[in-house]
């Protein structure tokens, strides 16, 4: 058991945390470390396994990363953009794998965990599944094989308490696209459109958001022309390919060199 690296899970009261939680105890690859939440959560001093409905663990919920961290060899984190640069800058001193999900962070929150892969291993993707690293790949090559004549727009579906628009996934399947176009992703995003807008500008790419009930991810990228229409789509059923792959960037991060790396290292992509 203890030769298991062993993961902390930051947010664990989340629905992502709880998920992680049993992901992890359910892996047998991977041991429990620690369970972390905010000052004050009614999660705090409780048991983690328990919990989430599995066998008690031991596995006390605290709200001290500095000490939970500094005994783990991962930590995996969907938490907010606040809570991420900091869990940074301690896995960085821990030289500890960071594992993050978390989406809507800054280009200063980027710069600071930027500046924390120095040290430690960073892996940080908008989404952890296979099927949506293997469409932003499929996205980058039509994107780079069609001009400009084919409109480029990103529709996204979540459940209505996601705080972000666009979703971290939809900004992935935007920058790929541009990529493929060989454009400045910044210069050529329509992020949000109302009222009267004008003509849609040649080679901009469009992003379009739904919110409502319990959606886990939807994300199409529609390539339209004249004539004819190429969509690509992935939909997500169950929150756990998003556990599942984040447990496995974990663990591929053992023993890597500091850095900066995403889900297609990870996947080999």
């Amino acid at each position: 058991m203890s030769d298991r690296p062993g993961i902390v899970i930051a947010g664990a009261s989340g629905r992502m945390g709880r998920m992680l939680v049993r992901t992890v105890l359910e892996s047998g690859e991977a041991r429990l470390a620690g369970a972390l939440e905010r000052p004050g959560n009614p999660w705090i001093g409780r048991d983690a396994g328990g919990l989430v409905g599995a066998e008690e663990t031991g596995i006390i919920v605290s709200d001290d990363p500095a000490e939970t961290i500094a005994r783990a060899h991962a930590v995996i984190d969907f938490t907010t953009p606040e809570a991420t640069v900091e869990l940074a800058a301690l896995a960085g001193q821990a030289r500890v794998v960071h594992v993050i999900g978390t989406t809507g962070l800054t280009a200063e929150d980027q710069n600071s965990i930027s500046a924390a892969a120095r040290q430690a291993i960073v892996i940080r993707a908008g989404n952890m599944s296979l099927g949506v690293n293997l469409l932003v790949q499929l996205t980058r090559k039509v994107a780079a094989a069609l001009d400009a004549d084919f409109d480029i727009e990103v529709v996204e579906a979540h459940h209505r308490h996601k705080v972000d628009v666009p979703s971290g996934t939809a900004l992935m399947l935007g920058h790929a696209a541009a990529e493929g176009r060989g454009v400045d992703h910044d210069l050529v995003a329509d992020r949000g459109r109302d009222g009267i807008t004008g003509a849609r500008e040649r080679g901009h790419i469009g992003y379009s958001a739904i919110r409502g009930g319990d959606i886990v991810g939807e994300h199409d990228v529609i390539f339209a022309g004249d004539g004819e229409r190429i969509v690509l789509r992935h939909v997500a059923t169950d929150r756990r390919i998003f556990a599942r792959g984040a447990l496995k960037a974990a663990l591929w991060g053992q023993g890597r060199k500091p850095g900066e790396y995403d889900m297609t290292d990870v996947l080999g992509l």
